[in-house]
């Protein structure tokens, strides 16, 4: 099972309720969202969700967001939305965890029910004494030696996988980089599954700002089945004008490069399409000469990976 992290911001929810609409998380795709505000695109990506019967696991104590460092979201959830059943409720273990795991217990959620996220050794003890009898249904955790001695069942490797930048056109110097081969080995070494957080990093911040260069971020296997990331970066970045044209730079980088997987991948292009819906997006406007945002792009990206993991694993568990 893969468990990509994502902080709910607009986009990446979009991503989410794009994929599961087309049918295209594949089953072996079980999404973690960290919701830092209530909103219609919060809600409709639930409700998409839980029409479609698809696995969600939903954090109800953010550290991040409207409700950082508050208790109080399981029953802003309950009023605005209310349907807990079909969810997988999640805690991240911190100061609040046994708060908010108080107020799901009285909802009816069962320990066994809970999924953790377990990433501060310094919140260890609060996860042995809550979950001594009973272990969660998963618990995300970092490769830390502590950790993997007290999570006994559900484990899950977890791991900021990419190498955020601070501005994006530092992604030129280094365009080619390992990302993960978790999908290849976590079986073997005894967890249920593996996270990360996609292409978008652990780091949160509120607000963005006016970057000179514009970035496509594409992760691809390569012959040996690791992935690998590869950054699609603008070349006139000397200001900020003019971000279109930086696009259409990227994008020419892009579509190049997809001729050169295709020849090493070929078995991923079937009938000589690219083997995700993101992937034939960014064609199309290349194609077309359209330029969809910067924020669509990060989706396409989000999207692309969610896409191609879950094909891969889904062709893994069919062998």
């Amino acid at each position: 099972m893969y468990f990509p992290y994502l902080r709910g911001r607009q986009y990446e929810l979009l991503a989410l309720k794009e994929l599961a609409k087309g049918g295209l998380l594949g089953s072996h795709i079980v999404p973690v969202v960290e919701p830092i505000k209530v909103s219609s695109t919060f809600d409709g990506t639930l409700r998409t969700f839980f029409d479609l019967n698809l696995p969600l696991a939903l954090i109800f104590n953010p550290a991040v967001g409207d409700y950082a460092g508050q208790d109080d979201f399981v029953d802003v959830y309950i009023q605005k939305i209310g349907r807990l059943s079909e969810l997988m409720p999640t805690l991240l273990m911190s100061s609040s965890a046994s708060t908010v795991l108080g107020k799901l217990m009285a909802k009816s959620v069962k320990l066994s029910g809970i999924t953790t996220v377990l990433d501060n050794r310094d919140f260890l003890e609060i996860y042995r004494t809550e979950f001594d009898d009973t272990s969660p249904q998963y618990t995300l955790f970092t490769d830390d030696r502590s950790l993997r001695r007290v999570v006994k069942q559900g484990k899950v490797m977890f791991e900021d996988k990419f190498n955020k930048q601070d501005k994006n056109a530092d992604y030129s110097k280094n365009i080619d980089e390992f990302f993960s081969d978790d999908h290849l080995f976590y079986s073997s070494e005894g967890y249920m599954g593996f996270g990360d957080y996609s292409i978008i990093g652990n780091d949160y911040i509120k607000s963005g700002f006016a970057q000179y260069a514009v970035a496509i971020h594409i992760v691809y296997f390569n012959a040996n089945n690791e992935l690998r990331v590869r950054h699609f970066i603008s070349d006139s970045n000397r200001d900020i004008s003019d971000t279109v044209g930086k696009f259409s730079e990227a994008l020419a980088k892009y579509i190049e490069w997809e001729q050169e997987w295709q020849r090493e991948r070929p078995d991923l292009f079937i009938d000589g399409n690219p083997p995700t819906s993101a992937m034939m997006m960014l064609n199309n406007h290349w194609e077309n000469g359209t330029y969809p945002g910067i924020l669509t792009l990060k989706k396409l990206s989000i999207m692309h990976h969610l896409e191609l993991m879950g094909k891969f694993l889904d062709a893994e568990a069919s062998k």
